[in-house]
């Protein structure tokens, strides 16, 4: 009977975070999913138009560029981020740098700043009229780099976003480094193998599960690309656009031009995109390391 109570109880630990599942990700999610089947219309109200809406939004210039920019960011900035945080991980991991512990904070302490007064940091930094690097580059008498324009905004964006999530992305790898069981690094001391050979062939093979799940937190995060341009566009209007990364623009059709359906239509191809794209990757990943484990 007391069996019987316990396989009962399980399902009452877990209902409070599947009603709160529903609650917050669901039903926002199908009400979304609802609105993008509609459209509204100075004559009729809101009707019903089936898929029109995706229709439209698959052929949308300004949809397409948003994409494809956030893609190139992506395809730019999370190599870099990625390779950073690995060296300070392997770094922090090999025991030889000094003052360990104050590094790891300096590096990490960005990720605790909030993306908005870092933006607003870097846009400081960035300006044009009064940054420390247009004063210092006019003191020396040297043309102001024009981290704002059009063709450095890209670069300008990375730099923000890689300088938030270096530290978050090393203390995953850095944990990831501190589980792996010193059996193996004894039995590489004893073959004779060095710093460099212990981190290619035991190091770097243990953190490839840690470096998947920072690359798909980065797919996530590159295509999300929100907070970083909507504030940097209060200072380069005529460089970021209402329709400069896909969720800037599904957050202006929604709030400034009230197309909720639309927006609605946008949200979900881009969450889309972002699906297909993380599901390639898992599944690249997964088909490597069946090979190499065969």
């Amino acid at each position: 009977m007391s069996a019987v109570k316990h396989r009962s109880a399980g399902p009452w630990f877990v209902a409070p975070f599947l009603i709160l599942f529903a609650l917050f990700f669901i039903t926002p999610l199908a009400y979304a999913a609802y609105l993008s089947f509609f459209q509204h219309k100075l004559i009729g109200g809101t009707v019903f138009v089936g898929l029109d809406n995706y229709v439209k939004a698959v052929t949308d210039p300004q949809f397409l560029r948003g994409v494809l920019r956030v893609a190139t960011f992506f395809v730019i900035q999370v190599p870099v981020m990625l390779l950073l945080a690995l060296l300070f991980a392997l770094a922090l991991d090999s025991g030889l740098m000094r003052l360990s512990k104050v590094v790891r904070l300096g590096v990490f302490v960005p990720y605790a700043v909030p993306s908005v007064v870092a933006t607003l940091m870097w846009g400081y930094l960035y300006g044009q009229d009064y940054g420390p690097f247009a004063q210092l580059s006019s003191f020396f008498g040297l043309p102001v780099p024009k981290f704002l324009s059009d063709s450095w905004m890209l670069g300008s964006l990375a730099n923000v976003v890689t300088w938030e999530f270096v530290g978050y992305n090393m203390i995953i790898l850095y944990a990831a480094l501190r589980t792996i069981p010193g059996e193996l690094y004894e039995a590489a001391e004893v073959d004779g193998a060095g710093a460099w050979r212990t981190a290619w062939s035991i190091k770097l093979p243990a953190l490839r599960p840690a470096l998947l799940l920072t690359l798909l937190f980065s797919v996530i995060g590159s295509f999300q690309l929100f907070n970083e341009p909507k504030l940097l566009k209060t200072i380069a209007p005529n460089v970021i656009d209402s329709g400069y990364t896909a969720n800037l623009y599904a957050y202006s059709l929604a709030f400034t031009g009230q197309q909720v359906n639309y927006a609605a239509t946008v949200s979900f191809l881009l969450g889309l995109v972002i699906v297909v794209i993380s599901y390639t990757i898992l599944i690249t990943a997964n088909r490597r390391s069946r090979r190499a484990a065969a």
